[in-house]
């Protein structure tokens, strides 16, 4: 894959996947945008992939969201964004795999909607998130309009989507918003421990779990008992369902194998 914007790294069943624009703090141009989309294509392919981490290059961002002096040009090039959405995944509702969200600075606009997307997020103490759109006459348009009054507090979301306020990672933690937040120095151990735990499941106990969650979140619960997802089948009628309590029987390791 020729990539210009990002990199991508497969090691072992995870993948790495880095915005490496840092002197624009990881904006996010249509190149980008659409590097991403294919990044996500191939993960989401992969078999032998089961957990992809998100992050920026440097110390400094994340991503602070839409290049705002490459929106011109890329506009008119006739050039925005695939259908995928922002970063290739904003608008991806059907990648069952799970994706971590590495943020190590500014998550703003876009790059935090991207954040918002991922199922976890572990955070530097010194990240700062926000959707500052409406302070430069836009609106958080990948869906962080959506996103974020969903996963937190009502009056929270609005007061920051109304202001365009920013606020600290530690504000993120108590809102829900992130799962763990750690000094920079301890972010790569911090999103390793997240990684090995989900390594430790069977991969399609991970996805059929997060494809029942997502395909669940805003049905009512009788309308969901009983149901069965494609992956849930998939999971009931595979190997890895009687490795599990095989090897708990045997006292042992479960050996995956995906099927």
């Amino acid at each position: 894959m020729d990539l210009q914007f990002c990199r991508y790294e497969k090691r072992g069943h995870v993948a790495y996947v880095t915005i490496d624009r840092p002197e624009v703090l990881n904006a996010l141009n249509s190149g980008t945008h659409f590097e991403l989309s294919s990044i996500w294509d191939d993960f989401d392919a992969d078999p032998d992939l089961r957990v992809a981490v998100l992050t920026g290059e440097g110390e400094r961002a994340f991503s602070a969201g839409r290049d705002l002096k490459a929106l011109a040009a890329d506009t008119a090039a006739g050039q925005r964004r695939p259908p995928t959405g922002g970063g290739g995944l904003t608008h991806r509702f059907d990648l069952w795999k799970p994706v971590i969200a590495r943020v190590n600075g500014f998550a703003l606009g876009g790059g935090f909607e991207m954040a918002l997307a991922c199922d976890i997020i572990v955070a530097a103490e010194h990240a700062e998130f926000g959707l500052p759109e409406p302070r430069r006459g836009l609106v958080a348009g990948s869906l962080g309009i959506h996103r974020l009054p969903r996963q937190a507090p009502l009056k929270a979301a609005m007061g920051y989507l109304l202001t365009g306020r920013r606020f600290s990672a530690q504000r993120a933690y108590e809102l829900g918003l992130v799962n763990e937040v750690v000094p920079y120095a301890d972010l790569d151990e911090a999103v390793g421990r997240w990684v090995a735990d989900i390594l430790e499941c069977a991969p399609l106990s991970v996805q059929a779990t997060k494809q029942a969650a997502m395909l669940g979140l805003h049905a009512a619960l009788p309308d969901v008992a009983g149901t069965e997802t494609e992956l849930e089948r998939r999971r009931r009628a595979s190997n890895d369902a009687r490795e599990g309590p095989r090897a708990f029987v045997e006292r042992r390791k479960p050996q995956w194998t995906g099927d």
